[in-house]
């Protein structure tokens, strides 16, 4: 399936099964996620909120158009801005995320101002999280199951969480899966990645809803792997050459990779697992700041 890249294309709800919807927002790429909603007897459940204040109305118009139901709860996929700015927005709803996900919002991300595009952020924040977990926690509100898993260690990020729906057959994945994006593991861990995409497609899902990108089925999660395995091959190989993330990538022939959206994040990815064959944590501003000139010395492209 395509990924719709429109800029002017509405983000929209697709319900996916009985009293539950994503909420598609194209053109999926920096600071433009997904979202999910879960109807319950007790109220509504929704996986992550969005970027900005516009945005995050936006999608709480979408919400009030498709059930009465206050959202009670949000479950935040991981700590990335996309998904958690907007929470402000629900001051009454719990939060629950991975443990460290708590962590990692207490922590300043202070980026250069150079390297996205201007985009409004409006007044919102992220929340911390209400309720935390290690290992997976169940919400089951009426005959309703919703499973909150972490895959055991870093992924995408180290406190990714998806969201399985057993009767329903329904993942949401958060930023486990990108469809029509480029995968970004700075964050977290190659080798980690594909073991929750193991686990998750050990699951048989029937609907797949990725973090950025249109809904699928299972056939999502190969394409992430292959992005992974490829990653993997070219830094060590440019380990073995001594070659720099930048270097590296500027030498890259990207292949069928160079079709997908956002192909700087080689240079962040390369960052990444350079660190982790060098025994040690790839330096964030560099990686940003390599990502920047890697683009053309231009700032990311981000319709936020």
């Amino acid at each position: 399936m395509a990924q719709d890249n429109s800029r002017d294309a509405a983000p929209r709800m697709e319900q996916i099964a009985d009293r539950v919807w994503a909420y598609i927002q194209p053109d999926g790429g920096w600071m433009i996620n997904n979202m999910g909603l879960i109807d319950g007897p007790d109220g509504a459940t929704s996986i992550d909120v969005t970027s900005t204040e516009q945005r995050t109305r936006d999608y709480l118009r979408a919400v009030s158009g498709v059930t009465d139901s206050p959202v009670r709860r949000v479950v935040l996929t991981h700590s990335h801005p996309d998904h958690c700015n907007g929470a402000s927005l629900l001051p009454d709803a719990e939060i629950i995320a991975h443990r460290t996900v708590a962590a990692d919002l207490r922590r300043p991300h202070a980026m250069a101002a150079h390297i996205f595009d201007p985009y409004v952020q409006g007044d919102v924040q992220p929340r911390l999280p209400t309720i935390v977990f290690d290992e997976s926690l169940t919400i089951a509100p009426g005959d309703q199951r919703i499973e909150v898993r972490h895959p055991g260690g870093p992924a995408h990020t180290p406190g990714d969480a998806f969201v399985w729906l057993p009767q329903e057959r329904v993942l949401f994945t958060g930023d486990l899966v990108f469809h029509g994006g480029t995968p970004f593991v700075l964050s977290g861990s190659p080798a980690g990645w594909l073991r929750a995409l193991d686990q998750m497609a050990a699951l048989e899902p029937a609907t797949v809803v990725p973090g950025h990108g249109p809904v699928g089925g299972p056939e999502l999660f190969e394409p992430v792997a292959d992005y992974l395995r490829f990653l993997m091959g070219a830094a060590a190989d440019a380990h073995a050459r001594g070659l720099t993330a930048a270097e590296a990538a500027r030498g890259l022939d990207l292949g069928r990779f160079a079709e997908l959206a956002e192909t700087e994040r080689i240079v962040g990815n390369l960052h990444r697992v350079l660190a982790e064959l060098d025994g040690g944590h790839p330096d964030f501003a560099a990686a940003w700041q390599d990502m920047y000139e890697y683009n053309g010395s231009r700032p990311l492209s981000c319709h936020a």
